[in-house]
């Protein structure tokens, strides 16, 4: 990838992409929730494109396009460059404001802890 970084459009363009593996620039724009312009749509996964985040293929005298990057690893990516800029790349204080702005329950938060103990790594 030459730019990890997803705009707004972009990001509901790929959220289309890993819903429908792969999608026309009128399928993509038939299942995005905000009414765009096909050549909004279009420009958007050009730009996708360009940044090496989906690849198309000729499909009669349309073309398809296919994300290149799997949904986890753009989350990854995305929590990652949060966590750096708006949190002095502080896990704890992420998930602080996590559970301060949306009400997690200690019960929840005692699941996610038994959870994160069984993954690798979890033991620290």
């Amino acid at each position: 990838m030459t730019d990890s970084t997803l705009g707004d459009r972009e990001l509901d363009v790929m959220s289309t992409l890993w819903e429908l593996g792969s999608g026309t620039v009128n399928e993509v724009r038939d299942h995005l929730a905000d009414p765009l312009a096909y050549t909004t749509v279009l420009t958007v996964l050009r730009n996708l494109e360009a940044k090496r985040f989906v690849r198309h293929e000729e499909e009669g005298r349309a073309h398809r396009y296919f994300p290149l990057v799997a949904r986890q690893t753009a989350q990854r990516n995305a929590l990652s460059r949060l966590m750096a800029n708006l949190f002095a790349g502080s896990p704890r204080a992420l998930i602080a404001q996590l559970v301060s702005e949306h009400g997690i329950s200690a019960e929840e938060l005692q699941t996610l802890a038994r959870d994160l103990k069984t993954k690798p790594g979890g033991d620290r």
